[in-house]
């Protein structure tokens, strides 16, 4: 695991004054520490090609056994041993280090347009060699894997909103996993307001809502119409007409006018000359 220390043992339980010991590492066989007895140079280290291993050696004078401290996953490799001298011994190691897995996320997939709930699981970036997968008790439903690149890992899944089986997602490497379990009431909720599902308090709002509006629009109509059954007239004739258009009747009155005696002339020519009515109350247009 990364972070932890590492020892590569030479199996050798003491070492002879004419031995020496060399560790390589890499494809390129690179130097990294050697004993030299017969110089009496004990325990000499190299940082590598790139550094990564500097201050993070140390060598068994006794045995020559390699540790490697505060491991990353830069020192996943191939390790050679060669001890020479009275003892010949050629030895290689395959380390492999790998990172600490985070927790996996399950998260509502609100873009599915499928009826059931659709659910994704995914990791963070950098995990590498290693599995993504998920369960519905023990069994494994569907998994992915990654072995040499450091990318995010995605998983989805699709479980109806009444379903009653116990669903985890499970990360793991060759050594260490990381599981997170689903809980389906909680998690298949989030997305109620799309796709018409939802829990008890989402549709309490929802039916207030409606209420409220159903409520308003008749009060509306019933203070449309009281307002306007006050302002409606009825004519003689038992017509209605409403505010709008109102319109003013009257009787009209007749008065006899008593003869008078006239000096004019009468002739046989009549002359008409035109009479102008004039209207002073926009109520007596629709009379005339």
């Amino acid at each position: 695991m990364e972070g932890d220390s590492v020892t590569l043992n030479t199996d050798v339980t003491e070492i002879h004054k004419d031995d020496d010991i060399l560790w390589r590492y890499g494809a390129e066989n690179s130097l990294i520490a050697k004993i030299n007895r017969q110089k009496q140079l004990f325990s000499t280290y190299d940082d590598g090609p790139d550094g990564r291993f500097r201050d993070r050696l140390k060598l068994d004078d006794q045995t020559g056994s390699l540790t490697i401290t505060n491991t990353t996953t830069e020192h996943t490799g191939v390790y050679k041993l060669e001890i020479t001298g009275v003892n010949l011994i050629s030895k290689s190691f395959s380390v492999s280090v790998y990172a600490r897995l985070p927790v996996p996320v399950i998260s509502r997939d609100c873009s599915s347009s499928s009826s059931s709930c659709s659910l994704v699981c995914s990791s963070v970036l950098n995990v590498s060699d290693a599995t993504l997968s998920w369960y519905a008790g023990i069994s494994v439903l569907s998994s992915i894997s990654v072995c040499d690149l450091s990318i995010s890992l995605s998983l989805p899944l699709e479980v109806e909103y009444q379903d009653k089986n116990t669903y985890s997602c499970v990360l793991n490497n060759p050594i260490s996993n990381q599981t997170t379990h689903l809980d389906i009431n909680t998690l298949c909720h989030t997305c109620a307001e799309r796709d018409g599902r939802s829990t008890s308090q989402p549709v309490s709002v929802s039916l207030i809502v409606l209420i409220s509006a159903g409520s308003l629009m008749i009060v509306a109509v019933v203070v449309i119409f009281w307002i306007c059954r006050r302002h409606k007239q009825t004519d003689p004739k038992g017509k209605f007409q409403t505010c709008e258009d109102e319109i003013i009747y009257t009787e009209p009155t007749f008065h006899e006018r008593k003869a008078q005696k006239s000096n004019v002339k009468e002739e046989d020519h009549t002359e008409y000359a035109p009479v102008a009515m004039r209207r002073s109350d926009p109520a007596f247009d629709n009379l005339i």
